[in-house]
């Protein structure tokens, strides 16, 4: 089941999954087109990480990927020369590629728009402050990140319209310091901000729930109930990407669903006692 006004940017290629790994490992190239294949059907975008191996890999990758799926790529690497080296090996012919991600910690990676046009990933759960790196705990400081590179981007000439912002997202099973909360109050911060009119924001939404339990759905798709609970609270405050499984059953649940009343107690208590929540959500 899909969420109309909802992309998915598929995760499956991705060094830090067991499987993917092995066939990296194995230059195991079919492998990988039979993932790009898999997940086309539902993704609108199919993410490219190699990981720590070599820019000419990650461009050998992409140049392969490129045949056997129509879909447009992300090119998932903080490394600018990586970057550089996957744009060049890119064909755009089905759509320009994302990049992701660029941070106030590597602005540089704007001056890549000279290499080949791309929509950037920008991170805004870090900043810069008084010329020291710092993460962004509250909603205030996430959304002074993300003025900050919306600036960047304008400075490049990459509209709103192409700056897709992620706020970063923490495990909801382990979340004390109130992550969600802070996220959740930044995206409507940046929604009431005429100056963001336009702008996108997705999320690595498998993040959320790591180490939870899923559900078993119809079909072959599996549920995770709070990860479709957060999607509902998200999506109208502009997030409209995730990173994510196509394997997935992501839904917009009514308000009475009991993930969105654990969801939204998390978010009204905080602390040690959201942690708690969430394990009584599972023990249910």
């Amino acid at each position: 089941m899909s969420i109309p006004g909802l992309s998915i940017i598929g995760e499956s290629i991705n060094d830090s999954v067991p499987s993917t790994h092995q066939l990296y490992e194995e230059e195991n190239y079919a492998g990988i087109c039979e993932l790009a294949r898999l997940q086309s059907p539902r993704a609108a975008y199919i993410d490219v990480n190699v990981g720590s191996r070599s820019g000419a890999f990650l461009a050998q990758m992409i140049q392969k990927i490129q045949e056997c799926t129509d879909r447009p790529l992300s090119i998932d690497t903080p490394d600018p020369q990586m970057a550089e080296l996957g744009l060049r090996a890119y064909d755009n012919t089905n759509g320009k590629p994302l990049l992701n991600s660029i941070s106030p910690l590597r602005t540089e990676m704007f001056s890549l728009i000279q290499v080949a046009a791309f929509r950037p990933i920008l991170l805004i759960s870090e900043n810069i402050v008084e010329g020291e790196p710092v993460a962004c705990h509250t909603a205030e400081e996430t959304y002074a990140a993300a003025k900050f590179m919306l600036e960047k981007a304008h400075e490049v000439g990459i509209e709103t319209s192409d700056c897709i912002f992620d706020p970063g997202i923490a495990p909801i099973g382990t979340d004390a310091e109130g992550n969600a909360k802070r996220l959740l109050d930044a995206l409507e911060m940046m929604k009431n901000d005429p100056a963001f009119d336009g702008f996108h924001a997705s999320v690595g939404l498998s993040n959320f729930t790591v180490m939870l339990p899923s559900r078993t759905g119809s079909g072959a798709l599996v549920k995770s109930p709070l990860e479709s609970a957060f999607l509902t609270l998200a999506m109208p405050l502009g997030l409209d990407y995730v990173i994510g499984s196509v394997k997935r059953d992501y839904q917009l649940l009514p308000e009475d669903h009991p993930a969105m009343r654990c969801l939204r107690d998390c978010l009204a208590v905080g602390g040690y006692d959201s942690i708690m929540r969430v394990a009584e959500f599972y023990q249910g």
